[in-house]
């Protein structure tokens, strides 16, 4: 990838700047919940307010399928940001048209304004090149800042970038550096945690893995996937069946590479997903009868330990089981307590997808992990090696 130029190389003062910020963030009654994005994006708004720019955000939030719904306004975000930033956030109740133009008109240096909910347009997710000139027409400089949404070629992520003299944020030059290091050089031992519900969902980035790990771990309920694959008893366990000679060919294809995987040995099983209360361990790799795994098991947890504390890079990609569930959150806890361990002692530990994200969060260790990744869907393809729209643009 060639260099980007970053948003220091820019000469801001006095400039509109419009920024592509990722402030898809959940929220309840109206209230964010996870600020996680929104805190990501201070450093790059930060410097601009130092050096007297004038800040146009633009972002999306949920899949309002391109009409206006108040569900999916921005402007709860625009009160928490001003919260954040110590100074009052302007908002527009547009992205485009005479609303966001009047509110760009009257931003002072140092002001910052957020522009509503992107996709209220069906033209920013079909990359419209009017809608991108609209865009373009509120400012001077474009800032992409926004590594959530750069997989995607929509008008404000690739359409935008080309009408504009443009540059790369802090978050988005730091996204690039960590995934850089995983995905092109890592510091061996390299180990690598996939987890999560579907084995479908992970191939692509498994087969890459696989040229450079030296372990990786599977879990999650993909893992019932490839147990299934090796003659084990799922139970009712979720397996996709029309992946189970994938995972086995992926198996073949580790042992050919001197890959060592390692798959729950027990797990914790229950009848029923809502009901924790019928939650018990089971004795080795076998799930029986009508048992559901939602978890891996005390061994399996014991067997991560020392792979996980002696690698020198580490890239966790989904939990362990139903972590959102307190009784089925154990092994998924533990793992992001040694890989924060594993941090501390100097590995390379980068965290990706949403999933697993939040589950280091819920532990209190985010702050000893090297790189949290803020996309989930944007860091797998890019380990993956696919082109991301968004970066390809600023080039």
């Amino acid at each position: 990838m060639s260099q980007l130029k970053s948003v220091k190389e820019l000469d801001v003062k006095g400039k509109r700047v419009l920024v592509r910020v990722d402030y898809n963030v959940p929220m309840e009654k109206g209230v964010v919940t996870d600020d996680t994005r929104v805190r990501c994006s201070l450093p790059t708004l930060t410097h601009l307010i130092q050096n007297g720019a004038k800040i146009i955000l633009v972002s999306h939030l949920g899949r309002p399928k391109g009409a206006p719904n108040p569900k999916y306004s921005l402007a709860p975000v625009a009160q928490h940001l001003s919260q954040l930033l110590k100074k009052p956030v302007a908002f527009a109740p547009d992205c485009v048209g005479a609303l966001a133009e009047t509110a760009v008109k009257n931003l002072r240096e140092g002001d910052v304004v957020l522009l509503e909910n992107l996709r209220f347009h069906p033209e920013e997710e079909k990359n419209d090149p009017g809608f991108s000139k609209s865009l373009a027409g509120l400012a001077d400089l474009f800032v992409q800042d926004a590594f959530g949404a750069v997989h995607r070629a929509h008008a404000s992520t690739a359409g935008v970038a080309k009408l504009l003299p443009r540059a790369a944020g802090f978050l988005l030059l730091k996204e690039l550096e960590f995934l850089g290091r995983v995905k092109d050089n890592p510091t061996k031992p390299f180990l690598a945690i996939v987890g999560g519900a579907k084995v479908s969902d992970k191939i692509e980035v498994l087969e890459k893995l696989l040229a450079k790990v030296d372990t990786l771990v599977i879990g999650g309920a993909m893992a019932y996937t490839f147990l299934k694959s090796q003659g084990a008893s799922t139970g009712k366990s979720l397996v996709e069946a029309d992946k189970v000679d994938t995972a086995a060919a992926l198996l073949k294809a580790a042992a050919a590479k001197g890959v060592k995987v390692i798959l729950p040995k027990d797990h914790l099983v229950v009848t029923a997903i809502d009901d924790p209360a019928s939650a018990s361990e089971t004795k080795g790799t076998d799930i029986s009868g009508d048992w559901i795994g939602v978890d891996i098991g005390p061994q399996s947890i014991e067997n991560l330990v020392q792979p996980i504390l002696s690698a020198k890079t580490i890239f966790w990609n989904g939990p362990m089981g139903i972590f959102e569930v307190d009784r089925y959150a154990r092994g998924t806890r533990e793992v992001a307590k040694r890989a924060a361990e594993a941090a501390t002692k100097g590995a390379t530990v980068v965290v990706g997808g949403g999933d697993s994200v939040a589950a280091v969060q819920s532990t209190g260790l985010a702050d000893k992990i090297s790189h949290i990744s803020t996309g989930g869907g944007a860091s797998l393809e890019f380990l993956e090696g696919k082109e991301l729209p968004g970066v390809t643009a600023l080039q």
